[in-house]
């Protein structure tokens, strides 16, 4: 038997693809050991997943929760207190990083008004009313990331890691395709989502120029495929989708020579 460790820092695009999917109680999709099983038998794929908030959090963490909200019993969902503020991909001793764009394009945060840190209140709007009147008394919204803050970042993280193990990153893309969409003209309209994830595409084209990452490009794998079987919404795909994005997510590594060294070395 042969393992190869993967890190996954991202949301749901990360965790349907590599992970496993389930949708209202049926499971879909059993993620990439699926793909690997048959085409490298002996290897097996060890999947470490943690959510991640947007990438300015991650840089400014310092691994621990803010003692104000550890005294806060708050519905989080799948962003509890410990990932929000978790180094451990930093410190992990992994085969390869995988990463995300979709947190910096979508995800909107709070930031504390006297101590700085940035904090995910998700589903917010659903909390009681006392954790609300909290939430605003405390935190005031952030600004979105733009494209160039998004590259920035995203370039400290590659050389944080780069710094501890040399192992090849990946990093999803999105799918520019927004269901219900349809433009002819942009005047006037600003940035609406399509076209920041297409501004943001285009900024990880030119980091991978500039660091040598590798892009997981569900937005062509999606155009290829037919956005109306892929994609359950702006940010969901199917389970044919998820099944597209983890091969082309195999086809990367076995292509950077991970899967060829997993398969001949013994598991330890």
């Amino acid at each position: 038997m042969a393992r190869l460790v993967l890190f996954a820092k991202g949301n749901l695009d990360l965790r349907d693809s590599l992970h496993s999917l389930t949708i209202g109680g049926r499971h879909l999709w059993n993620g990439l050991n699926e793909i690997v099983r048959v085409r490298f038998p002996g290897t097996t794929i060890r999947l470490r997943h943690e959510t991640w908030t947007r990438s300015d959090a991650l840089l400014a963490s310092a691994g621990g929760v803010p003692l104000e909200l550890t005294e806060r019993s708050l519905a989080l969902g799948s962003y509890s207190l410990p990932s929000q503020f978790s180094q451990a991909m930093f410190e992990a001793d992994a085969d390869a990083y995988i990463l995300s764009l979709q947190p910096d394009i979508a995800n909107f945060l709070f930031r504390h008004r006297l101590g700085g840190h940035l904090f995910c209140p998700n589903s917010h709007e659903g909390w009681p009313i006392e954790d609300q009147r909290w939430l605003r008394q405390h935190f005031v919204e952030a600004a979105p990331l733009d494209v160039e803050q998004s590259m920035r970042n995203f370039e400290r993280i590659i050389e944080r890691l780069r710094e501890r193990r040399d192992a090849p990153i990946l990093i999803y893309n999105l799918s520019a395709v927004v269901p219900g969409e349809w433009v002819h003209t942009y005047e006037g309209l600003g940035e609406i989502y399509s076209t920041r994830i297409r501004h943001f595409n285009l900024g990880l084209t030119e980091l991978s120029r500039r660091t040598g990452i590798s892009i997981v490009d569900v937005d062509l794998i999606v155009a290829r495929g037919g956005a109306d079987r892929l994609k359950i919404d702006a940010l969901h795909l199917t389970a044919e989708g998820c099944r597209l994005v983890a091969e082309e997510v195999v086809r990367i590594l076995e292509d950077l020579g991970l899967l060829t060294v997993a398969e001949m070395q013994p598991c330890t």
